[in-house]
């Protein structure tokens, strides 16, 4: 006989799990007594997350940390600055000036202090080989816009292509090689550096005569405006031939002003012995 009032084993029992009263002692309850944390899906319950308290000391230290290194580095860079700062006036102090770019003062490129770096009795005379640096640069960017000139005049690419070498390698080599080397002999008499100078500023002159006179070695002259260029570009092109007389003329100044520069640094540094 069944017996109609045997519990069916496959029956669960309805359990409120957000009820606060005890589990009655024999039933089957599939939620653990200790789950008292509020389950929810699709934002319909809250969801309380615990967060352990050591995960959160752990960031705290670790900004902190942080910030310590922040002060700390700006701290050096401070003191760094404080550093340089005090030994470029301990430099000063001690007559070795520093070195910055100071001309020309609209765009700095170069140091240039004669008026306070160079002896009185060699002021004059580190005034006119600054000159002959700036003819040289004056010849070298003139050649440029004459040999440009030419180059539309059916003078051909190369040409131009080798005023713009002699340009961006004279200008600069032309102050490392013998300029400063002569501006370092005057402000400290190093016979070294007179005798560096002497030796470059022979091949400079060399280069202003062999400029002046362009003999027909290389593309035919035509890449220096010399005295044979313009000759021989008068006939065909009269306005070409105009230019490079005048880069001629350029070339010839800067070959005597070199000249005379070279006879008083040489007598300059003959009183010194």
């Amino acid at each position: 006989m069944i017996r109609q009032n045997d519990p069916n084993p496959f029956d669960e029992e309805e359990v409120n799990p957000f009820s606060n009263a005890a589990t009655a002692p024999g039933s089957r309850s599939r939620v653990p007594p200790s789950a008292s944390e509020h389950l929810g899906f699709n934002d319909k319950y809250d969801a309380t997350v615990n967060i352990p308290l050591d995960t959160l000391n752990d960031s705290n230290k670790k900004e902190k940390e942080l910030a310590a290194w922040e002060v700390d580095l700006k701290q050096k860079e401070k003191d760094w600055i404080t550093d340089i700062k005090r030994r470029e006036d301990a430099l000063s102090k001690k007559g070795i000036p520093t070195e910055d770019k100071n001309w020309p003062s609209f765009f700095p490129i170069i140091h240039n202090d004669i008026a306070n770096e160079i002896p009185v009795d060699a002021q004059r005379l580190q005034y006119l080989a600054f000159a002959s640096w700036l003819g040289i640069v004056l010849c070298l960017v003139f050649n440029i816009i004459a040999v440009t000139v030419c180059w539309f005049r059916g003078g051909g690419v190369k040409i131009f292509l080798l005023a713009i070498i002699y340009s961006l390698l004279g200008c600069p080599l032309s102050y490392v090689l013998w300029y400063r080397p002569l501006y370092r002999a005057m402000r400290t008499n190093s016979a070294l550096n007179f005798s560096w100078f002497f030796l470059v500023y022979l091949i400079h002159i060399g280069f202003c005569i062999f400029a002046a006179i362009a003999p027909p070695i290389v593309f035919e002259g035509k890449s220096l405006t010399g005295i044979l260029s313009a000759i021989d570009l008068f006939s065909g092109h009269m306005v070409v031939g105009i230019f490079y007389l005048i880069g001629f003329a350029l070339f010839c100044l800067e070959t005597l002003l070199s000249l005379w520069v070279i006879q008083k640094v040489y007598l300059f540094f003959r009183g010194m012995k």
